[in-house]
């Protein structure tokens, strides 16, 4: 059965497997995951999954141009499957490209129905913040990210260019 996990030391190893599947360096959606950690020492995976947990709690300022979010992992039989994230607001440049969700699932995981899957699970978790209406963006060549977020009644407004690239910006209505 698949679960959504918080991001964990004691999968340590099972999120380096996973890693290894999408590519060292691979950006990782919804993962959290910048081009600087180090996630390859103990030392350095365990700083990563503190600053996630710091991220997610509003006691702490977030980073300068950064908003709290709270992030997951897709974890089945102690395997990493992807990762989603919930950013509790916007600033200027999520309204643009971000959005308030972004997740990714690993090559080997996808076409089963897990995205759309995690994506109702954490629009539940935007409802019970209080969230109206969430954001979310796309690539506007990745269909299958499309027609996941048109699963959960996501509208298109537009398609831009953006510093991420040329996206499909969807709004999702949680208010009724």
């Amino acid at each position: 059965m698949v679960e959504l996990v918080p991001p964990s030391t004691a999968l340590r190893d099972a999120w380096l497997e996973s890693r290894e599947e999408w590519g060292r360096g691979v950006h990782q959606d919804g993962s959290g995951l910048r081009e600087n950690d180090d996630v390859d020492t103990v030392a350095g995976f365990a700083s990563w999954v503190a600053r996630l947990e710091r991220e997610a709690d509003e006691s702490v300022p977030p980073e300068n141009g950064k908003v709290h979010a709270t992030y997951w992992w897709l974890v089945e039989d102690d395997t990493v499957l992807g990762a989603i994230s919930l950013r509790h607001r916007l600033n200027d440049f999520l309204l643009d490209a971000g959005g308030h969700i972004g997740y990714g699932i690993r090559p080997s995981a996808r076409r089963r129905g897990l995205a759309t899957w995690a994506l109702g699970e954490v629009l539940g978790v935007a409802r019970s913040r209080g969230l109206s209406r969430v954001l979310l963006t796309c690539a506007d060549t990745n269909l299958a990210s499309a027609r996941t977020i048109e699963r959960h009644s996501g509208v298109l407004e537009d398609t831009r260019h953006t510093p991420l690239g040329y996206l499909r910006r969807y709004w999702i209505d949680l208010a009724g």
